[in-house]
């Protein structure tokens, strides 16, 4: 079980559809997506009849298992927005993440949510030379895009967290830390109370046009809100859309003050290093070291399976990493290991629109920096369903469409030898001390 899900009550939850109804919007996933959506569409018209259908339970997906950063990361760098789209365009979507990271922290305030929201920044070590070149490109990057970050030398990095080998490294102050199940049920309660509709343990068959078939009934709508992120690669006419790929977490004891006092973190930051297969870390509100990092098997035909969140091998590379970042931790007991998918879409393009002729609209392909991305698709789909002019409608990622992924076994064998790849170069780099070509040739294939 996810940490997370063991620091909130225990709740109810709401009974399934019972039989065909009518709203004014069905939303299919009740995740931060889904949530956000609901959130803003009811703040911009408090009469709107909102339906929320979730198949488990609001907040069951990386919504409630994320490693707890809000960021203004994107999977898709400002140069590569701007290869696509255009400087203007690249400089407006840049912009509009950093303001993101305040809108949460700014509604979690105002709707008295307790998410552990603290803007404690996010620190990237670097442990050899070529995650130092990577680190030091990155900080060039992103003064092109006027996002705020800083080189650090190791005595400086060392104000922030003290890893082993660090040579050096970045701070962002774009990103805080959360206690992301909490956001979900405080954003879930909020919702609720305004009016909309949850219906759980419903699983959406097919979306249509004007209408969801699920298993229970049909619920029929002016507009239809695809918000199932990794799980839409189950729905009929979007197998093909996103890739399910699997990140996991692990979680320590509680932390003495004297173990805190060698690591540090000690103003809420997260933390990350430069390697190709990425790691991301957090010190959590009860004082923990939550820790996660992806390189999961991707499962063939995309299956996603209860199973798979639960992979030994997995927990056990997770600690020896750990361990090697934090020798301190040696003897600290592990209390939790979790995992689940997050949606990876060809081209790793997140994208957010709306069909007018279907009336289907859509946002994901978050590739893992969902939490901030969520709220801005919330705030972006508010504005395309109820037909505001606003600057995020103008935004991007606003009507991408990401190519499909190849058919199978071809997806499986490429995601596979990325994956191996990826682990392989970083193995390479800290053994040589040199750049690997394998990373370069890897976000080739990916088209990252």
């Amino acid at each position: 079980m996810p940490l997370w899900s063991d620091q909130v009550p225990a709740r109810v939850p709401s009974d399934p559809l019972d039989g065909d109804t009518e709203a004014d919007v069905v939303v299919v996933g009740a995740g931060l997506t889904g949530l956000w959506t609901a959130y803003y569409l009811l703040e911009a018209d408090p009469s709107l009849d909102v339906l929320l259908v979730e198949a488990h339970e609001a907040g069951f997906g990386a919504s409630g298992r994320n490693g707890g950063w809000c960021s203004a990361l994107l999977p898709v760098s400002g140069d590569e927005l701007a290869h696509r789209h255009g400087r203007d365009s690249a400089r407006a979507m840049r912009a509009a993440m950093r303001d993101t990271v305040v809108e949460v922290g700014g509604v979690a305030a105002a709707e008295q949510i307790d998410c552990g929201f603290a803007f404690g920044g996010t620190v990237t070590l670097a442990r050899n030379r070529p995650q130092l070149e990577r680190v030091a490109e990155g900080v060039a990057a992103d003064a092109r895009w006027e996002d705020e970050s800083h080189l650090l030398d190791a005595e400086a990095v060392a104000e922030h967290v003290r890893a082993t080998d660090v040579i050096g490294g970045s701070y962002t102050p774009d990103c805080a830390r959360i206690q992301p199940l909490q956001l979900v049920r405080g954003l879930l309660e909020v919702v609720l109370s305004r009016g909309a509709r949850l219906v759980e343990g419903t699983r959406a068959l097919r979306l249509s046009p004007r209408a969801v078939v699920t298993d229970h009934g049909i619920v029929r709508a002016r507009w239809v809100v695809r918000a199932t992120e990794a799980w839409s690669a189950q729905l009929p006419g979007y197998r093909r859309d996103v890739a399910p790929v699997y990140s996991h977490m692990v979680a320590t004891e509680p932390l003495p003050p004297e173990v805190w006092a060698e690591i540090g973190l000690d103003r809420a930051q997260t933390f990350t290093d430069a390697r190709n297969l990425i790691v991301y870390g957090q010190r959590t509100t009860d004082d923990r070291l939550a820790f996660g990092g992806r390189g999961a098997p991707y499962h063939l035909g995309s299956s996603i399976e209860p199973a798979y969140d639960q992979v030994r091998s997995a927990a056990v590379h997770l600690e020896r990493a750990l361990v090697d970042l934090f020798p301190v931790l040696e003897h600290a007991e592990v209390t939790h290991h979790w995992g689940g998918p997050l949606g990876v879409p060809r081209d790793w393009h997140p994208s957010v629109g709306l069909d007018v002729e279907t009336g289907i609209a859509w946002a994901g392909g978050y590739v893992g920096d969902g939490v901030s991305l969520t709220n801005l698709a919330g705030r972006t789909l508010a504005d395309l369903l109820t037909g505001a002019d606003s600057e995020l409608v103008r935004l991007p990622w606003v009507g991408h469409r990401s190519p499909a992924w190849e058919p199978e076994p071809v997806r499986w064998a490429g995601i596979t030898a990325a994956r191996r790849a990826t682990a392989w170069a970083d193995r390479t780099e800290s053994r040589t001390g040199h750049p690997s070509r394998l990373s370069d040739l890897v976000n080739h294939v990916l088209g990252r």
